[in-house]
């Protein structure tokens, strides 16, 4: 394995953490300024991935379904992002560190940081929504998605 696979698998994780730490029913809460609900963020970063992996290697889109905005849980979003993560992590063992990812530029290491800086700028929108909610995320969480060393 890779470093670029083993650092995206730390960022899934990551996400995971998140999704964990949030209560069902606030799924549904929205930010004061609209836009999208917490689960609906957690979709958009999945489907995000599968439009990568329609543009860099379809094949890896065997088995991986859009998650819907009418049907969200986080039993589905666990398991949307648990499977375009392992899809996205074969990717990145097919383009190896100097590699290209084919529709990116410049190389998979850039594909990577784009990714992360992508669903990490989803994630601080998920965690302000529940805050202006009322339902912050506890503040061990809130912490812990910055410990990459141990997650």
């Amino acid at each position: 394995m890779n470093a670029l696979t083993e650092t995206w698998q730390i960022h899934n994780r990551i996400n995971l953490y998140l999704l964990d730490a949030i209560d069902e029913g606030n799924l549904g809460d929205i930010s004061s300024s609209k836009g999208r609900t917490v689960g609906e963020q957690f979709a958009h970063m999945h489907n995000v991935r599968l439009m990568w992996l329609k543009a860099a290697d379809p094949v890896l889109l065997t088995g991986l379904d859009k998650v819907d905005k009418e049907n969200i849980s986080k039993a589905k979003l666990g398991e949307a992002l648990k499977a375009s993560s392992l899809a996205i992590e074969q990717l990145f063992e097919k383009a190896g560190t100097d590699g290209k990812v084919k529709g990116f530029k410049p190389h998979a290491t850039g594909f990577l940081g784009y990714l992360v800086s992508h669903e990490s700028h989803h994630r601080g929108q998920i965690m302000l929504t529940l805050k202006q909610a009322g339902h912050p995320v506890d503040k061990k969480i809130q912490f812990g998605i910055w410990e990459w060393g141990t997650r």
